[in-house]
């Protein structure tokens, strides 16, 4: 057996299953389910359209790379998303089976295994990161997501001995759990340091379409490197998802973008790792990128369900809506979130995700106590009801 498979952790959900183990909910109350990130809203139909019209083509073995047709669809959405010039679909584009897979498969590619070596990553985070660079042989170094930063990492405050045993450096904006935005001036100090030190960035995008100002949309890492004359995009790689956007999480559909060199790697990887997108699945790929329309109204119900949570939560929860995403990253009165959750769960049959779940301790403190995140995914009035019940069991204690 693989020993570095010893150092991985228990997934969060595996976690939240052993909290709530033995606990009986009232069933008086319905279960409502905020914990998990899976989109709710139906899954358009041109898109479950395309995807049966192109049934025939499973006869097929698809390319590694993909269709030339979706890498066009694909480099063509960035284009108009960010307002870049068209990446190169042969060279800068790649269709992935989900960012998930692509956001850990990258690190075998870009981690050399040396010893010492580093991966840095926010606090909390996706645990894929961890995972990835556990089991490249690298070490994890975790930047705080503090309040008293405005949820923002310090990447100014890391030592520089950090930056130079670092390889790789994952960020995701907008961010998971915390729904904050990367600003340009953080962009800048991080190219500097790529620059400096060599490491490679994967920048997690896939919350990038679920905002709530339609004239804001969130800035990206490749929108950030072209204002700041970075056209070849060196060292950067994006991972964007049409799982949240386009409510196809079990299609397992995506893309990465950006430094051709890398890719180019990435692609050898990914040939040897088999892991080719299903050609029905690419139609259907093509079909949600050339499609705003459905997106648009994917926001608005989003949008909707924040403007009726935000006046039930805000005051007793401490929280407000983020600057994109569909969590709520609330304070618990207390700072026990664990028995939070356990609690609200047996009195209301409401489940929710403890966010010291979501992080690594460090120095004695983790940066997720205290908190939990609100997946607002179920139907608007499904959400509602999870609001008002969460609201009476903080007044009841």
């Amino acid at each position: 057996m693989n020993p570095r498979l010893a150092t991985l952790q228990p997934y969060p959900f595996e976690r939240l299953r052993a909290l709530l183990d033995g606990v009986t909910p009232d069933a008086a109350h319905a279960p409502l389910n905020l914990s998990i990130g899976e989109p709710k809203h139906a899954t358009p139909a041109l898109i479950t359209d395309a995807l049966t019209a192109a049934l025939p083509t499973l006869a097929h073995y698809p390319a590694t790379a993909g269709s030339p047709a979706l890498r066009e669809a694909i480099a063509a959405w960035i284009g108009r998303r960010y307002g870049v010039p068209v990446p190169d679909p042969l060279t800068q584009v790649i269709p992935i089976n989900g960012s998930r897979e692509a956001l850990f498969a990258f690190a075998q590619t870009v981690l050399d295994g040396r010893p010492g070596s580093r991966v840095v990553c926010p606090n909390p985070f996706y645990q894929i990161y961890e995972g990835a660079a556990l089991l490249a042989g690298a070490t994890p170094y975790y930047v705080e997501q503090s309040p008293d930063n405005d949820l923002r990492c310090d990447w100014a405050a890391i030592d520089d001995a950090v930056w130079r045993d670092t390889q790789l450096l994952y960020v995701c904006s907008p961010g998971n759990p915390t729904g904050t935005v990367m600003a340009l001036d953080e962009w800048k100090l991080l190219f500097e340091l790529s620059d400096r030190h060599g490491f490679a960035i994967a920048a997690d995008e896939c919350y990038s379409e679920i905002y709530l100002d339609e004239s804001a949309p969130p800035m990206g890492a490749l929108q950030a490197a072209h204002a700041l004359g970075r056209h070849d995009y060196r060292r950067l790689v994006v991972f964007s998802s049409l799982s949240k956007r386009s409510n196809v999480p079990g299609m397992r559909s995506g893309f990465v973008a950006g430094d051709a060199q890398l890719l180019k790697a990435f692609l050898l990887y990914r040939t040897y790792h088999g892991s080719a997108m299903s050609p029905p699945v690419q139609a259907a790929s093509i079909a949600a990128w050339n499609d705003e329309a459905h997106v648009r109204d994917n926001r608005r119900q989003y949008r909707e369900k924040f403007d009726a949570l935000e006046p039930l939560l805000a005051g007793p929860m401490r929280t407000g809506r983020p600057d994109a995403g569909f969590y709520f990253w609330a304070r618990v009165p207390g700072g026990d979130d664990a028995a939070f959750v356990r609690d609200l769960y047996r009195q209301y049959n409401v489940l929710t995700l403890p966010g010291s779940y979501l992080a690594r301790t460090v120095d004695g403190r983790n940066p997720g106590q205290g908190f939990v995140r609100l997946a607002v995914v179920e139907p608007l009035a499904q959400c509602v009801e999870a609001a008002q019940r969460i609201r009476t069991f903080l007044n009841a204690r």
